[in-house]
């Protein structure tokens, strides 16, 4: 079997990180509830994974580093922990539903309005972004890389033109982990993560990444084993943001994960615009087919076939073939709108940064054999 779903999430986990993730599991001690030993050093893993992402993501303190379960969670923190009524958020047409959705809730509820930037001649241009800024202008949530095409937004762009009050959110879901996401040298305000995609580390695992102008308001409200006389939530981060026992063998993949890409993410970007590149310029060749990205450091490759649907062809490729791709919209359905992909969606092959013209030639091989009987 050969498994290039990889934007959905990672198929294959590094030693180090499966290795954490059972001496975290022998443990089995609850990280800042106790004050034993085991529970000391459970603590003190978890402080070394917000020093550390803070590190990677030139972040604004680890205080500021928020566990999550996954980016979606992440996202939903930002959005719904940080909007007030009458707010007007921007946004693109480019988004999954993580960021969609919330935003939607928060408009049928009357909270706030939101525009969409499109894309011009199949980009998101900055300029479009900025076309939408209004008086009321909160923020802005624009996502690192598109998990459908695989395009990675100007973010610095993007930020130099919005106004200084407007709050600068990124969904680092399929970014994070491929492309460098400094978040001072961006202008980001907050920036989402998923662990169990380009950062290497397991399912349930996650982060957000928030500056001193974010006040959020929890989601959540329990037990965060400090302040437990008050009824009140605590006022200071992390804590206010963590109710309930965190996801401590997740949050030490995702710290192992974070050590590996902090010294390999310029050297899988390479080899993964390389990938691309050679299925793009496969697929250029095969009748009936029409691609729908560009070499990109993130490992995506969407592709259609004029006369297969998307779920078919994915669903071909993996009885006929035993290859895993992913077909329809992958929770992007304004990406497809302006795509002209919509209601079908698209097929798409994303790859790790392990995998290469191996993998490339044997998606493409299948590709010509089922564009023989379509």
């Amino acid at each position: 079997m050969i498994y290039l779903d990889h934007a959905a999430t990672g198929g294959s986990k590094a030693p180090a990180v499966m290795s954490a993730v059972l001496a975290a599991l022998r443990c089995c001690a609850n990280p800042g509830r106790s004050g034993h030993t085991l529970s000391l050093a459970a603590a003190e893993r978890v402080f070394a994974a917000r020093r550390l992402l803070n590190a990677l993501f030139d972040g604004f303190g680890y205080e500021r580093v928020i566990f999550t379960k996954n980016c979606t969670e992440a996202l939903n923190l930002a959005i719904l922990g940080g909007l007030k009524r009458g707010d007007h958020v921007v946004t693109t047409c480019l988004e999954h539903n993580s960021v969609l959705r919330p935003l939607e809730f928060l408009r049928e509820s009357g909270v706030i309005s939101y525009d969409v930037a499109p894309l011009t001649e199949g980009k998101l241009l900055p300029e479009s972004v900025l076309s939408l800024v209004k008086q009321n202008t909160r923020m802005a949530v624009v996502t690192s890389a598109s998990n459908v095409t695989g395009e990675v937004p100007d973010l610095k762009k993007i930020r130099a033109l919005l106004p200084g009050n407007v709050l600068f959110v990124a969904d680092g879901a399929q970014g994070a982990g491929h492309i460098p996401l400094s978040m001072k040298e961006l202008g980001l305000d907050a920036l989402a993560i998923a662990g169990h995609k380009g950062m290497g580390s397991i399912q349930g695992s996650g982060a957000l990444l928030f500056s001193e102008r974010m006040q959020l308001s929890p989601l959540l409200y329990g037990g965060t084993g400090s302040e437990s006389r008050s009824l009140q939530m605590p006022s200071f981060y992390p804590d206010r943001l963590e109710s309930g026992t965190l996801a401590y063998p997740a949050i030490c993949s995702l710290l192992e994960g974070a050590l590996i890409v902090q010294n390999k993410r310029e050297e899988w970007a390479k080899k993964l615009v390389k990938t691309t590149s050679c299925v793009l310029k496969g697929i250029a060749g095969l009748k009936g087919y029409k691609a729908y990205f560009e070499p990109n450091p993130v490992g995506i490759c969407a592709f259609s076939h004029e006369n297969i649907a998307s779920e078919e062809l994915a669903g071909e490729l993996s009885e006929k073939f035993r290859i895993c791709v992913r077909g329809g919209l992958h929770c992007a359905p304004l990406a497809h709108k302006a795509l002209g992909s919509f209601p079908d969606g698209l097929v798409r092959a994303s790859f790790s940064p392990e995998q290469g013209k191996k993998e490339a030639k044997a998606l493409l091989n299948a590709l010509s054999e089922i564009a023989k009987y379509a």
